[in-house]
């Protein structure tokens, strides 16, 4: 389990396709003192195993699946580029954010960015089979990043960006058109997967409710 408070970002220092899937090795741009195999790290938001480690703890190894090449972009992202980085959440540790998995629902792209003083506005285009578990002032993960829904149309999601997650984050260099993970609220789909069917057994003679 994971919070959406990015640690920090790391550089892909080498990616390999492997049986099965690819394998990243990523060298963090912050210390990182108890990394160990098995751990859970997620990767711009995708909830991966630490397989290999530097002693130093300089770089990390991590495999992709198929399925994860499949549904995310991490099996095009290639040496020199960057992915934000956060460690699972300890028992014990502070909950800042909200809770996110890992587990990418789909992907979507930027749409557009504008400074607005100290801040940044950035807007993506709302994924299909997504608009009914993102609302205004609701949280969203995007590329593993905890943020809060400013703003909904039916085509568009946007979100206001405070300087130290643009700083801190993947999102100092993404530009129209770059692709980014998405992971919505997995509460709400826990609630629609409750009270799925409860109208029609209610009454079952009642209108569907819209998706939307």
């Amino acid at each position: 389990m994971f919070t959406g408070i990015v640690e920090g970002v790391g550089e892909v220092v080498a990616a390999s396709e492997d049986e099965g899937g690819r394998r990243l090795r990523v060298r963090p741009e912050f210390e990182v003192e108890d990394l160990h195999h098995g751990q859970s790290i997620a990767v711009s938001g995708v909830c991966l195993t630490v397989e290999a480690f530097a002693e130093d703890r300089s770089w990390f190894e991590v495999f992709l699946a198929s399925e994860t090449v499949e549904k995310t972009y991490l099996g095009g992202v290639g040496e020199g580029e960057t992915v934000n980085l956060e460690r699972a959440l300890p028992a014990e540790g502070r909950f800042d954010g909200h809770l996110v998995q890992g587990h990418v629902d789909t992907t979507t792209t930027v749409t557009a960015v504008e400074r607005v003083g100290d801040d940044w506005w950035f807007e993506f285009a709302l994924p299909e089979g997504m608009e009914r578990y993102v609302v205004e002032k609701g949280s969203v993960a995007l590329d593993g990043i905890s943020l809060t829904v400013a703003e909904r149309t039916d085509e568009t999601l946007a979100v206001a960006v405070i300087p130290t997650t643009y700083d801190l984050t993947t999102l100092s260099s993404k530009s129209v058109g770059d692709p980014v993970h998405v992971e919505v609220d997995v509460i709400a789909k826990y609630v629609e997967n409750m009270v799925s069917g409860y109208a029609e057994r209610v009454a079952p003679d009642a209108p569907a409710p819209d998706a939307e």
